[in-house]
């Protein structure tokens, strides 16, 4: 799966759309929406135009065009008024659906575009929570079932990473304001989606202390060397693959040997993989958080 994917299956427009395949199935042949290619077995294909015509259409639809309608205009009159819509600022709305299709378009200015509308309204803290969380997580469905190929989801996550990395220089040059305690924000070895943690670390920031940013892949090793470092260390990790349902505990067991054990310090950990960490035996001083919002309120 290394290839741009520039042929989807009819479950593949579903997924992307949030329109079911029957729907689909009943728009295509009732109104002739769609132009699919079939197989010598009459399998059904769409090429990306005909997804970016039927993500304008559902826009289209959700602001209450009917389809009969919507059948009755061109690709060009379907383009215009969909713009019409982005150019809205209602149209935050459906921003999800607007940067969809920028990614399955490799399209940076339809990204940019979209972003700045929603700044017209929003604060880069509300588009994160409300457009960019979940737009990561339909992303990493989307992902799962191969609607998407790798490099639509770098594509797309580059961009927010620019995003967050602009936000955070403007809250990064300010002095800390609260001095009771140190930030260390690292990603476990191999693990490398590294949005939600460049994101706390924003958001850390934005509340007055100092952090200190290491990434992705760090070996627990390397964290040593900080413990002497400060009277008091938060080491806050997001752990989404790695370290695997076998290893986990292993490695929580690790980190409280090398890095917690009698200290001030604490572990806050968040991501998919903390629901295999046994809870039974964890430290005071280990912390684990269901969501970004969850530990970002305790802050």
């Amino acid at each position: 799966m290394n290839n741009v994917k520039n042929v989807f299956s009819i479950k593949d427009l579903e997924n992307l759309s949030g329109i079911k395949a029957h729907t689909i199935r009943i728009w295509e042949k009732r109104y002739n929406v769609l132009e699919p290619m079939r197989s010598d077995t009459n399998i059904r294909s769409y090429d990306i135009k005909n997804l970016q015509k039927l993500l304008n259409i559902v826009l289209l639809h959700n602001y209450g065009y009917k389809i009969s309608k919507i059948a009755t205009l061109d690709q060009a009159q379907i383009n215009k008024l969909s713009n019409d819509i982005i150019s809205e600022k209602s149209a935050k709305n459906h921003a999800i659906s607007t940067f969809k299709m920028a990614m399955m378009n490799f399209d940076q200015s339809l990204f940019f575009n979209t972003y700045n509308e929603l700044l017209n309204e929003k604060t880069f803290k509300e588009v994160f929570y409300t457009v960019f969380i979940p737009l990561m997580q339909e992303l990493g469905f989307l992902w799962q079932t191969e609607t998407i190929s790798p490099s639509h989801e770098h594509f797309i996550t580059y961009l927010i990473k620019q995003k967050l990395l602009i936000n955070t220089e403007k809250v990064q040059v300010l002095e800390p304001t609260k001095n009771d305690k140190v930030f260390v924000l690292f990603l476990p070895l191999n693990e490398i989606h590294e949005l939600g943690l460049m994101y706390l670390n924003y958001e850390i920031l934005l509340n007055g202390y100092q952090t200190i940013y290491l990434g992705e892949s760090i070996p627990t090793d390397s964290l040593v060397d900080l413990k002497n470092s400060f009277e008091k260390i938060t080491f806050v990790s997001y752990l989404t693959v790695e370290p695997n349902q076998e290893e986990i505990n292993d490695y929580i067991v690790d980190m409280q040997t090398k890095l917690l054990d009698n200290t001030n310090h604490e572990l806050l950990l968040l991501g998919r993989m903390t629901q295999f960490i046994s809870t039974k035996e964890l430290s005071k001083n280990i912390h684990l958080f269901s969501s970004i919002e969850e530990l970002a309120n305790t802050l």
